[in-house]
Parts: structure tokens; C-alpha cells; sequence
């Protein structure tokens, strides 16, 4: 063998000697922290996925007839919260009461609904919370021009489309007729959808429809600019609230629509519900979040019947609000939310979760650790003094005439244990005890070869 290949498995040996006497050892380390190890990362993967789930990137929001503010306001709704990579599904509608129907079968997540459609204890039966009120919807009851009655006993004989039963507006209207002494059987009520309602009452075909709606939505616009068609005056408007506290009293103000062509050329009382924005009580907290959010962008800002600010709000609503919610309105958005994309913050604000189920185990677990590698490491050494008091109760139990004999077993038995104690490999933090096993075994060996020259007896 060439001197070079020599000096390689020299400095070879050379290595493993010291990776055997390191400071610390890995792999006992690694076998006495294993079972922490796979506790903790056990009890982070379940807190993780059970405690708090991770948002769905998908809601289906229930929305209202096309052509209606619902429908509109559910469109900004989805663009709002593309933004932060979740798919708002759009589910167009009769109107509130088909909302609430489908919120209930768990076809859909959050919906618009209008205030008067529920009562709180049906709400709490059915599992819904409320996200907080989004704007007024006043009831437009727009006649043809020939209708010339200022009061809805007037409405008596008349044709007037309601609305599919499905909408908030059958049910409303027909509370606010019973608080003029009108019997639903004394109008021609027809159910027609919003577009096909108004292209009826523009033929001449009914007399006058019902609406109750945001002013932006698109039929809304279009029958106050249109000739031949005028919006009923509620003129007992603050009255009607006093009866039915779901309503609110709005004006809309003289030219709001056209300044230029004064239009309207005067002021109109109207009766108003509001909009609300409901959800199933298991919607993901986030989300909430994310809509109450969207609200705020969508609504907050002045209109035709509100203020700056004014909405969204917990209040004008009959259905509870939810604690997310709540603490959105009282506190604003949550603190990481605040500076992170969306995302992100929900997975910090997830991992405290993690941390705590971390500490729990951590904190206690730490403390057996050290004690389990400790035993680990010097059970190498422990467990040849074990073979030690073998051979000396061996040597005791010797009858003495046979002791000569048994004496050259028993030292090459010490010459054996020696040989494998040279072999055990410990840190260098805990070589003193290797050392001092040497040590013993020399001892063990010099007493039985005293017994030799001292007569036979192992001395004391």
C-alpha cells in the first residue's frame, strides 16, 4: 500500500475518533428529542387545520332580479373581492324572501335582504347573523299619468304589479296597504318580474308598480325620466314609521336626478326599508372581514337619501349582528390587515393557534429532554458496571480451593469488558465517566490479583 493511501485512512480514523468523542452526540439527541419533535409538529398540523380553518377562496352571494340594485351592488361585491383572490358567485333571485329561502337550504352563503323580511326569532332559528345595513331602499311606487290619487285608498280597482312573491316587496306593501284599511283582494295584483312589470306599465297594460330598491338601480333611473309615468308622494311618511318601525322617512330632493331639467320639480316623501347584508352563522370570520370591508368601499360614501359615512352600520336591522361584524364597526379592520394583503395577514393571525399549541408542549416537554439524553449517554457506561459486579459476585461465590481456577476466567472475562469499554464512544462532556470505568475495572482486576498473594481472600 502506497504511503499516501496510508495517510488518508489514517486521517480517516483520525476524523471518526473525533466525530465519536464530540461534544455532543446527534444521534442520541435526535432519538431522545424524537418523540417531542413528533408531538409538537403532530399538535402544530392539528391546530393548524382544525382549530382554525383556512377561508374558502369561493362564497356564493344571492343577489336579486336583473336589472335591480341588488344585482348591481352584488357585481362590485365580486370585483371588491377579486382583489384578494376570492371568488364572489353570483346567484340571481327573485329578490328577499328567495334570499332567505336559499340561505336557509345552504344554497348560498350571504345575501342581500331587505329590513321587514324576517323577525329576530326566525332569524336565530334559521342560523343567519347580519353583516350590518348597506343603504335604504325606498319604496317607489311609480302610476301612470292618468292616475291622478294622492293617497293609496285611491289604489282601490287598480291594476299594480307587486313583484314575484319571492322579493321583500308583496309582504311589504301589503303591510303598508293594511295600514290604510286596504285589502290586498281590492287591487288587480299582478307578480311580474321588474323589466317585464315596466314594460307593462309603459303599454298602458297596469296602472302603477312597486319598486323597493336603491335609487341606482337602472329601472329606478329610467322611470323618473320618463314622461307619462309619475312616483306617488307619500306625504304621511313620517306617520307610516310610527306603525312600522321598519321604515325610515327619506325625501328626494327636487332636481336630484336632473338639475338642469328640474327633475324632479319637487320634493317627494318616501318610505324606506334597508338593505342588509345577511349570512349563514358558519361563514368564515375572514370573509366577514373581507365584506364588511367591501361595505364600507361600496356604500360609505353620500347619496341621494344618506350621508357620508352613514353606511354601512349595525344598526336598521331586525336580524342580529355578528360579533366579526361588530367588532369591525366598534374597532375598524383587524390590526395585520391593516398593513399586509389579505392573505397574509390571516395566516399570522392563524399561527398564534400554532404558537400556543406549541408552548403547551414545548415548555413541558423541554424538561424531560435533557434528562432522557443525559440517561441515554451515560447508559453506554452505566451498563458495564452491571458486567462488573458480575464478575466480582462471581469471584464471592467461588468455593475457595477452586478460586486458582476461576481466578484466570474472571481476568480475562475484565480483559474482554475492557476491550469493549475502549469501543464506547461518549461526548467529551461526559468521558469522565468512561475514564472512571476504566478505572474500576483496573481496581476490580488489581483486587483479584491481590487475593493471590494475600492468601486467597478478596480484601475489603
Amino acid at each position: 500500500m502506497k504511503a499516501g493511501d496510508k495517510a488518508r485512512q489514517a486521517s480517516r480514523r483520525a476524523v471518526s475518533r473525533i466525530r465519536n468523542f464530540s461534544f455532543v452526540s446527534l444521534r442520541d439527541l435526535l432519538v431522545a428529542s424524537g418523540p417531542t419533535i413528533i408531538l409538537v409538529t403532530a399538535a402544530i398540523v392539528a391546530a393548524y387545520l382544525l382549530v382554525d380553518p383556512a377561508p374558502p377562496r369561493q362564497v356564493r352571494l344571492a343577489t336579486g332580479q336583473e336589472n335591480s340594485a341588488y344585482e348591481a351592488f352584488g357585481a362590485q361585491y365580486a370585483k371588491a373581492l377579486q382583489k384578494d383572490e376570492i371568488r364572489v358567485t353570483l346567484l340571481p333571485t327573485f329578490g328577499s324572501q328567495d334570499n332567505l329561502e336559499r340561505l336557509r337550504r345552504g344554497e348560498a352563503d350571504i345575501a342581500f335582504v331587505q329590513s321587514g323580511s324576517t323577525a329576530e326569532a326566525q332569524a336565530n332559528k334559521l342560523g343567519l347573523e347580519s353583516l350590518g345595513s348597506l343603504f335604504t331602499e325606498p319604496v317607489w311606487l311609480f302610476l301612470r299619468e292618468g292616475v291622478k290619487t294622492s293617497s293609496l285608498t285611491g289604489l282601490r280597482g287598480l291594476r299594480i304589479n307587486l313583484g314575484p312573491e319571492g322579493t321583500g316587496v308583496p309582504n311589504l306593501f301589503r303591510q303598508v296597504l293594511a295600514v290604510n284599511g286596504v285589502e290586498p283582494d281590492e287591487l288587480t295584483i299582478s307578480a311580474l318580474g321588474n323589466t317585464p312589470a315596466t314594460v307593462e306599465l309603459l303599454a298602458g297594460r297596469i296602472d302603477g308598480l312597486v319598486f323597493s330598491s336603491a335609487p341606482e338601480a337602472p329601472l329606478i333611473q329610467m322611470l323618473l325620466q320618463t314622461p307619462g309615468i309619475r312616483l306617488f308622494n307619500f306625504s304621511q311618511a313620517e306617520a307610516y314609521t310610527r306603525r312600522l318601525p321598519f321604515l325610515t322617512h327619506v325625501t328626494l330632493p327636487r332636481g336630484i336626478v336632473d338639475l338642469g331639467r328640474d327633475i324632479p320639480a319637487q320634493d317627494y316623501h318616501l318610505i324606506a326599508p334597508t338593505a342588509t347584508l345577511v349570512a349563514r352563522e358558519d361563514l368564515h370570520p375572514a370573509l366577514i372581514d373581507l365584506f364588511v370591508k367591501a361595505a364600507g368601499e361600496i356604500h360609505g360614501g353620500a347619496g341621494w337619501f344618506q350621508q357620508q359615512g352613514q353606511f354601512p352600520s349595525p344598526k336598521f336591522t331586525e336580524i342580529p349582528v355578528a360579533d366579526e361584524a361588530a367588532k369591525y364597526y366598534r374597532d375598524g379592520p383587524p390590526f395585520l390587515q391593516r398593513y399586509m394583503r389579505f392573505w397574509l395577514a390571516n395566516l399570522f393571525e392563524r399561527l398564534w393557534v400554532v404558537v400556543v399549541a406549541l408552548a403547551a408542549l414545548v415548555i413541558p416537554l423541554s424538561k424531560i429532554v435533557p434528562p432522557l439524553y443525559v440517561w441515554r449517554v451515560r447508559s453506554r457506561v452505566y451498563r458495564w458496571y452491571g458486567e462488573l459486579r458480575a464478575v466480582e459476585q462471581a469471584w464471592e461465590a467461588v468455593l475457595e480451593d477452586q478460586r486458582e481456577i476461576v481466578r484466570n476466567d474472571l481476568l480475562k472475562r475484565l480483559d474482554e469488558i475492557e476491550e469493549q469499554v475502549n469501543h464506547v464512544s461518549v461526548p467529551l462532556a461526559y468521558a469522565d465517566g468512561l475514564y472512571g470505568l476504566r478505572g474500576h475495572i483496573n481496581i476490580v482486576r488489581q483486587r483479584l490479583q491481590a487475593t493471590s498473594m494475600a492468601g486467597g481472600s478478596l480484601p475489603e
